[in-house]
């Protein structure tokens, strides 16, 4: 764990629990595309730099859950690095508490301010297409979360954050975060068709062909849509929430409850849309049918 492994060319990446890109500017500094769960990844990345005797430019962020950014703030401190990020997701990152209290829908209990969903606050600017090397450009990736976005380098190598996960994490636990569905969907799509070097999703193996990932990724989604519909008999959301945890096996805490619970309302939300489901006022309760 937290092998340097070089990609192609000066594109490297990290190998941990969230893959951490690294890409060499020039002879001497180097940029981390994104930074690692927390103080003791951002030690370990520091370690990294040092053995090779690299500085640290930038950390430009995919987004802003928290096993991304959690290293910011020790390598910010460390060694005066800026730091980028897209749209809200820099919002997120210079306010972490907004993580945990968007996830719950109010003020966060103690049991949901923790590391893992509320990484330290770091001084993030806004990302601008000037504010990148010569040697990247951003892709989009909505639908995981608000504003995420991969990195392409001029090795053809792309880091696609959190835009699919491995065929082990979907077994294993059959439902991921989403926040909107619908353009999770769409993100997958053109993922099926992009072609590059090397790609290096951050919770799978890097790959050369990612198509065949992103299909079993948009099986899942599709699944679980099915599931969810089925559950909709005149039941409130908390209703629909239990039965996807029973239905798949799932063990219930807070930290799930709030992760499983968000992604299920996006899923809701998705299904009105479509017009697949609707919404009823009864007895001081929203209730879901399926239409």
């Amino acid at each position: 764990m937290y092998e340097l492994i070089q990609a192609y060319g000066n594109s490297y990446y990290i190998e941990s629990p969230a893959k951490i890109g690294l890409v060499r500017i020039n002879e001497s500094e180097v940029c981390l595309i994104d930074s690692g769960s927390d103080k003791d990844a951002g030690r370990k990345v520091r370690q990294i730099l040092d053995s090779n005797g690299w500085k640290l430019r930038a950390i430009y962020n995919t987004h802003s859950n928290a096993d991304h950014i959690g290293g910011n703030s020790y390598l910010q401190k460390q060694t005066g690095c800026r730091i980028f990020s897209q749209g809200i997701e820099c919002s997120f990152t210079r306010h972490p508490i907004l993580e945990p209290s968007f996830l719950y829908g109010g003020y966060p209990a103690k049991d949901l301010r923790h590391k893992f969903l509320m990484a330290a606050e770091s001084d993030a600017e806004y990302l601008r297409p000037d504010s990148l090397p010569e040697s990247m450009s951003i892709i989009p990736l909505p639908g995981h979360f608000f504003d995420m976005i991969g990195f392409r380098t001029s090795d053809d190598v792309v880091y696609l954050a959190d835009s699919l996960s491995s065929v082990e994490t979907l077994e294993k636990y059959a439902i991921t975060f989403i926040y909107d569905v619908g353009e999770y969907l769409k993100t997958l799509e053109a993922l099926k068709n992009m072609k590059t070097r090397l790609f290096i999703p951050s919770h799978a193996a890097a790959t050369d062909d990612i198509a065949p990932l992103a299909e079993y990724n948009i099986k899942k989604v599709n699944e679980v849509a099915e599931r969810i519909l089925d559950s909709c008999e005149m039941v409130s959301s908390d209703e629909v929430i239990a039965r996807v945890f029973r239905s798949y096996g799932l063990t219930i805490n807070i930290q799930q409850y709030v992760l499983v619970g968000s992604t299920v309302r996006s899923y809701l939300s998705w299904l009105k849309e479509r017009g697949d489901v609707e919404t009823v006022a009864s007895d001081g309760m929203i209730l879901w049918k399926r239409v």
